[in-house]
């Protein structure tokens, strides 16, 4: 089963909890047992399992990657103004995969899904999900 999710972001930076959405294509596809990969379109998005228990981690996340990689000092500046979208998205990634486990997300505790928008904001950002069923090839 394949669904794309569409959602709005609504800064330049920052990282937005779709694990209800994520969780609810799984449920929709009636897999007990499988994976979903949930993989970010678009150069300057990516996606990210992390804590979600507070904002202090999401913000402390942002706050690295601004650190690491500055804006405005890129080649691919000259083109867009935006080189170190294309550096955060690239170094994050652009998908994870999760287990299904008795029809959930095999996540802890603690583990959200977030796509990370790193060149906002965007009234429209599109995350594929597929779900695999265990035994597929």
């Amino acid at each position: 089963m394949l669904q794309t999710l569409t959602l709005a972001t609504h800064s330049r930076e920052e990282l937005v909890d779709i694990t209800g959405q994520v969780a609810g294509v799984v449920s929709e596809s009636g897999v007990k047992n499988g994976l979903v990969s949930v993989y970010a379109q678009g150069a300057t998005a990516a996606i990210m399992v992390q804590e979600n228990w507070d904002e202090s981690v999401q913000t402390d996340v942002v706050n690295l990657l601004q650190k690491l990689i500055p804006r405005g000092v890129w080649l691919h500046d000259r083109q867009d103004g935006n080189g170190d979208s294309h550096l955060k998205a690239g170094l994050v990634g652009p998908s994870e995969t999760i287990p299904i486990l008795n029809g959930k997300l095999g996540l802890s505790t603690w583990q959200n899904v977030f796509l990370c928008e790193f060149d906002g904001p965007r009234s429209e950002r599109r995350v594929v999900c597929t779900v695999i069923a265990e035994g597929e090839a």
